[in-house]
């Protein structure tokens, strides 16, 4: 019964991304940032290139609290969901031109767990995704869907862009532009 809660879950969300795009540490090898966790992984995939750090929700939750200099933004995505493949060319984009900038673009992938090492790897790998890349491999969606923002209904794309002093949540895919708007609005 729990499986089938869980892949029930996980249809939601695959669901609601469609419907949406209708409408509208570890440091990572062959990445440049050098985000550091306060929780260390619950694992590590580890491709040719790259390797990514597998974490619950608790041991992310750290990241989504942080209160230093930085701007953060935090999209969840996967390899699955075509908006959210769609617009990862600008979360690069955005980490290349403020990089030096303290603005850390952090790519939490909710793809199945079972599947990563035969799809997020070689997609990760095959992208070059610069950007720190990271594993939530949490079945609890009920719980921390909500502890992310209280208005998201679990559809991806998905982002949470955030400062010291202000936090805003968007359930829907950017522009490269709508994104850079975004973020230079948490900027000082």
């Amino acid at each position: 019964m729990k499986l089938i809660y869980q892949v029930w879950i996980m249809g939601l969300i695959l669901l609601g991304s469609c419907a949406l795009h209708a409408q509208v540490s570890g440091e990572v090898s062959g990445s440049s940032s050098t985000l550091e966790m306060e929780a260390a992984p619950r694992g590590m995939l580890t491709g040719e290139q790259v390797s990514i750090p597998v974490y619950d929700f608790e041991g992310l939750e750290g990241l989504l609290n942080r209160s230093d200099d930085k701007v953060y933004v935090v999209n969840f995505w996967a390899t699955w969901c075509k908006p959210c493949v769609e617009e990862l060319p600008y979360f690069e984009a955005l980490h290349t031109k403020y990089a030096t900038k303290d603005v850390e673009v952090v790519l939490v992938s909710l793809d199945f767990p079972s599947r990563a090492e035969k799809v997020l790897i070689p997609f990760v790998e095959k992208r070059g995704l610069k950007s720190t890349v990271l594993l939530l491999d949490d079945p609890k969606q009920n719980t921390w869907i909500p502890r992310v923002s209280p208005s998201w209904s679990g559809a991806i794309p998905a982002t949470v862009i955030f400062s010291r002093d202000k936090r805003e949540f968007y359930e829907k895919s950017f522009t490269f532009k709508e994104l850079e708007t975004a973020v230079t609005s948490f900027m000082n």
